[in-house]
This record gives structure tokens, C-alpha cells and sequence, in this order.
């Protein structure tokens, strides 16, 4: 059983399309996990990889995300994106607690409501384009304004205050290292506005998320108002981020594979299928994100793993596990389904799963209902990337139709 070995240096910035990460490729083939060393943090962590090794981690209570706070830990960002009373830095009980109440506003009623919404959202964006004509922006029409209305129109934040709301949270995921001290402030600054938009909210309920939230309640159990706020803001960052990439990395594959949106045309039905295995291959995000420290020692893979150190885990990896998925490498939009790691495991998992889904079912279907003959209006390799976060995702999709 080892506990030392030799550390690879990490700096995960690969941004080549949707190619895999090469060099979390090689990470893939060893035999055990890998000990690594990231841009950011004082201390060096272990990497696991394997679908079922990832599973363990997520679930075992061993693993702490709670005893990362109040140290330099190992990351890609200058400042630490999560804030220390954040969910996702909660263990259980406490995150369970918070995760019961919050998935009162995520109930299949609630969200239908809100997939009307997203529905009346997108139609209009989507008209928006079609009244200018090609060539058009899709990033520009759709990814980008679709996740952000969304999330901002069910939280209940006025249209005022969108553009304060986009700049903290391009300022927060910046990996530069000149970009700490605005990563900071964008922190605070949205956990003040979320706190004055909850007591707001506690006043005057509306039939937004913020006050559902406000309502859900276990028994006498209920969030208060800081726990709302940050949620409120975890949401924020969580839900226009990761769709507004994914919009576009789908948008992306569908455009470069016509064979994909074939099947589509031919079997509408499986869209759900179809997008949770390009959600499966996508590489959403550079890397790794938030990691964990061992309470005590841990044997897992050969490796010991001490009491004290850090493990992160590659949901990008894990999606890719050949023992769970054959072919791992090839988008089959035939693929028995199999839940992957994209939305994340265990007690970390996003809560806001429903409503990811109902916004990336609904772009995708209006959009190829309106444009039936959408194509790429430039070469593949003209599309340009995010090289100044840890997404993925490209900056414009220039289309035709």
C-alpha cells in the first residue's frame, strides 16, 4: 500500500473544443489514483477518476467538504469560488437539512410552472433571431440571455439589476491570477444584494423561487435568512453558468454531428436520452472543482490516503469510465440510459437538476422546431473558446438557416 508517490503538475487548461482533455486522459489510464498539484492552494491533493472510485468518495462521510474551509486549499482559482456558509461546502446532517427543504421548490408542479415560463422565454429570444436574420449569434440570442432570464425571472431579481448580476459572476469563475481582489468583491457584493432581495422577499412574498424557498418548512424547520441568501446566490452562480455552457456546447454538437439531430427529427421523443449523453461527454468545466479532506485514514486503490489530505474527483473522468460506459469516447444517442456525474453525486448533487433539465429540454427542442435548417456559418475550427475560466464553452456560434 502506497501513500507517497510521484505528483503531476495540473494545470488543466485545455480549451481545445470539445476535445478531451489530454492530459486528464492520461490521469484516466494509471492504475490508482494520482497524487497532483494545481495552479492554486499549498497543498498538493489526490486525483480519483473511476466512476465507482468517484462514487465512493462522494458518499463517504469520511470525506469531508466542510473541513476544507479555513484552509489554502488546492484549486484552479485564485480566490476560492464557494463561500464558507455555502451548501456546497456543508457535510451531512446540515447539507441534508438544507437540501430537504430546498427540494420543496423543485416539486414537479413548481417546476412545470417554471418550464412555462422558460418556454415563453425562449420563443421570444428565439423570434428575436429569427427577426434579424442570418447570419446570427447563437450565444448571443440564446445561451447567454435563456439560462440568465430564467434564473433570474424565477428568483425574482428585477431586470435592473441582470448586468450587476452577470459582472459578479464572470468576475468570480475568472482564473487569472490579477483577478483575486475582484473575485472578492463580486463575492461580497452578491452576498449583500441576495441578503437586502431576502428580507424583501420575507416582507412581501411573491410567486417567485426566493419565496418558495422562504415557505418550505420541515415540521417547525425552516431556512433562515442567511441560509436563503446563500442559496439564492449558490443558485445564481450554479444555474446561468452551467447552462449557459451547456446550451452552447449541445448547440455545438448537434451543429457539427448532423447525425445526432437526425435522430432527433426521427425519434423526438428521446430528446431527454439524447441530451443527457452529450451531457455525459461534454467537457462542461477544465479539471476539477471543489475537493474534499480525509477526516482519518482511508485505503482506496492500493493508495492510503491520510487523515488531512485533499481529494478531488473528476466527474469528467468518472463520465467517461469504460466499465460503465462502452465506447466511452462515442456520443450514442442510442445509449441505454445510465445516470452520469455532470450534475454531480451524492450528497453534493445539484438540487437544481429539474430545473437545469427543463431549461436545456426546452432550448434544444424550440430551437430545432424554429430552425429546421440550422447550420454552423463558419468553418468548426473558426468557433473561438473560453480560455479565461474553468468552462468550457465557445464565446459566439455564428448560424445560418
Amino acid at each position: 500500500m502506497s501513500s507517497d508517490g510521484e505528483v503531476t503538475a495540473c494545470p488543466f487548461d485545455f480549451s481545445d473544443a470539445m476535445e478531451f482533455d489530454p492530459a486528464l486522459a492520461a490521469l484516466m489510464d494509471r492504475e490508482s489514483i494520482t497524487r497532483i498539484r494545481l495552479p492554486y492552494g499549498d497543498a498538493d491533493a489526490w486525483l480519483v477518476t473511476g466512476f465507482d472510485a468517484v462514487r465512493r468518495v462522494t458518499t463517504d462521510q469520511r470525506f469531508s467538504r466542510a473541513g476544507i474551509m479555513g484552509f489554502d486549499y488546492p484549486r484552479l482559482t485564485p480566490e476560492p469560488i464557494v463561500s464558507p456558509e455555502s451548501i456546497n461546502v456543508m457535510d451531512p446532517p446540515h447539507s441534508s437539512r438544507l437540501r430537504r427543504l430546498a427540494s420543496q421548490a423543485f416539486t414537479k408542479r413548481h417546476v412545470e410552472l417554471m418550464r412555462r415560463r422558460i418556454t415563453v422565454l425562449a420563443d421570444t429570444l428565439l423570434e428575436e433571431m429569427a427577426e434579424q436574420g442570418p447570419p446570427a449569434d447563437l450565444v448571443h440570442h440564446l445561451s447567454n440571455q435563456l439560462p440568465q432570464q430564467t434564473i433570474y425571472d424565477v428568483l425574482g431579481i428585477g431586470r435592473e439589476d441582470w448586468p450587476r448580476m452577470q459582472r459578479n459572476a464572470h468576475d468570480l469563475l475568472a482564473t487569472g491570477p490579477d483577478s483575486r481582489e475582484k473575485a472578492a468583491q463580486a463575492k461580497a457584493d452578491l452576498r449583500a444584494y441576495f441578503g437586502d432581495l431576502v428580507e424583501r422577499r420575507r416582507r412581501t412574498p411573491g410567486d417567485d423561487l426566493i419565496s418558495a424557498l422562504a415557505a418550505a418548512k420541515d415540521g417547525e424547520d425552516a431556512l433562515d435568512d442567511q441560509e436563503l441568501a446563500v442559496m439564492a446566490l449558490t443558485l445564481v452562480l450554479s444555474g446561468q453558468d452551467t447552462a449557459t455552457c451547456q446550451i452552447s456546447n449541445i448547440a455545438y454538437l448537434l451543429l457539427t454531428r448532423p447525425e445526432l439531430v437526425e435522430h432527433l427529427r426521427e425519434r423526438p421523443e428521446s430528446l431527454t436520452e439524447v441530451i443527457n449523453e452529450l451531457l455525459r461527454v461534454i467537457p462542461f468545466r477544465k479539471g476539477v472543482g471543489i475537493p474534499r479532506v480525509a477526516l482519518q485514514d482511508v485505503e482506496m486503490e492500493g493508495v492510503l490516503i491520510r487523515a488531512g489530505e485533499f481529494v478531488h474527483v473528476s466527474y469528467l473522468a468518472a463520465n467517461r469510465d469504460a466499465e460503465r460506459y462502452p465506447d466511452p469516447h462515442v456520443i450514442d444517442p442510442a445509449r441505454p440510459p445510465a445516470p452520469h456525474m455532470t450534475f454531480g453525486w451524492g450528497g453534493h448533487r445539484c438540487i437544481a437538476v429539474p430545473l437545469a433539465m427543463a431549461e436545456l429540454e426546452v432550448a434544444v427542442g424550440r430551437l430545432l422546431d424554429r430552425f429546421p435548417g440550422l447550420r454552423l456559418a463558419v468553418p468548426p475550427e473558426r468557433v473561438r473558446w473560453d480560455t479565461e475560466t474553468i468552462r468550457r464553452f465557445p464565446h459566439e456560434l455564428p448560424v445560418a438557416w
